[in-house]
């Protein structure tokens, strides 16, 4: 669908790297530029790592860098420079996540670049944007887990604040980096001439705070930290089974009655206390409790065929081993194999266009793989 499309993609580690494999799956031309001799600090990211000696790479670059080419290049030097100039000239997009100010020591910032491409759209990611009184601090997803609000809503009541498992900011900033990059592709079309985008990490994680934040503006409450239940609906949490434990996901009084009748307990549904949500909501101390009662008298696997029957939402709690062998996952196809031994397992892109999934044919690229003759290859 980008078939003509160039990236040049300056990024290191994940927010800036997971925008450019998505572009590399949708068909774009991406050229990953890496600093000369370690490359993409996610390389040595390990252990777990794919291939052996000189040539191994730490499986965390593997996730996010499928679908490109590398050029190592010095951009502090007279010569970088200058061949990053040049890339720059015949690129549709550039994609970098150096501090704030960085870049333009070198003349690569997106007003020199522009200069010499208008039609250049210039998507710079950073942790707190280009300006603001914490513009000039380093981007860390940890750190703005932390200070953007979503660590203070995560884990036990009472407890430890949580990072997420995963480092959820920098992926998100990496999709929101890539819309409005799409849009600023379509309006060039139009226009002919490319855009500046600032895609901060801490701007990311505000947004993310959604309902939460809606919350805290409208109610003027500050949300606090509720382990596994939600603020705003009851029953939607973790609860315990004979076994293990479930999440019980109710979205709506509809299905709380087709629970409860399930479970044989048809008139809890009727109670005031309980009918409606917010009354639900009202009385969560009351109510999570007699549930209780009632999910520890079956199975996990019980309770997951008894309410995947009666339309209630309800699911197991799988480790990624249990995901990544599940029957589902096979049948959509989300995990890629290779009969070439040289390939590494990945993760598919996650849409669907007409049936097929987008993913680029290429595997992520060795550091410098693309350079031919002392410089890069003709593609390039």
């Amino acid at each position: 669908m980008l078939d003509g499309v160039r990236v040049l993609d300056l990024s290191r580690v994940l927010a800036g790297p997971w925008a450019g494999q998505l572009l590399a799956d949708y068909g774009a031309d991406v050229i990953k530029v890496e600093r000369p001799g370690s490359g993409d600090d996610t390389r040595a990211w390990g252990p777990p790592w794919w291939g052996k000696g000189a040539d191994r790479v730490a499986a965390y670059f593997l996730c996010a860098n499928r679908g490109k080419r590398s050029l190592a290049i010095d951009i502090a030097s007279p010569e970088g420079i200058s061949q990053v100039r040049e890339l720059a000239l015949e690129a549709d997009i550039l994609i970098e996540n150096y501090k704030v100010g960085q870049l333009a020591k070198y003349g690569l910032d997106a007003a020199s670049l522009q200069a010499i491409n208008p039609r250049l759209i210039y998507c710079s990611i950073t942790g707190y944007g280009q300006d603001g009184p914490l513009s000039h601090k380093a981007g860390y997803d940890f750190a703005i887990q932390a200070e953007a609000g979503l660590m203070s809503i995560t884990g036990d009541k009472g407890g430890e604040p949580q990072k997420v498992g995963v480092a959820v900011t920098d992926l998100m900033t990496g999709l929101y980096a890539v819309t409005a990059i799409l849009a600023s592709l379509h309006e060039r079309a139009r226009t002919g001439q490319g855009r500046v985008i600032d895609a901060s990490l801490f701007d990311v994680q505000v947004a993310m705070l959604a309902n939460q934040a809606s919350n805290q503006l409208v109610g003027r409450t500050n949300p606090t930290r509720m382990g596994n239940a939600h603020p705003n609906i009851v029953p939607y949490q973790v609860f315990p089974t004979r076994d293990g434990h479930m999440v019980l996901a109710v979205g709506n009084d509809g299905q709380f009655a087709r629970f409860c009748e399930a479970a044989g307990h048809a008139d809890v549904a009727a109670d005031p206390r309980f009918a409606t949500n917010p009354a639900r909501v009202a009385h969560r101390a009351e109510l999570v409790p007699l549930l209780t009662g009632w999910t520890m008298s079956r199975s996990t696997a019980d309770w997951s065929g008894l309410l995947d029957r009666a339309a209630v939402p309800c699911s197991p709690i799988l480790d990624i081993e249990q995901v990544m062998a599940h029957p589902h996952v096979k049948a959509r196809g989300m995990v890629l194999e290779s009969a070439d031994s040289s390939v590494p397992p990945m993760i598919a892109n996650p849409m669907r266009f007409d049936g097929q999934r987008p993913t680029a044919p290429l595997p992520p690229p060795a550091l410098d793989g693309d350079r031919q003759g002392g410089r890069w290859s003709d593609r390039c």
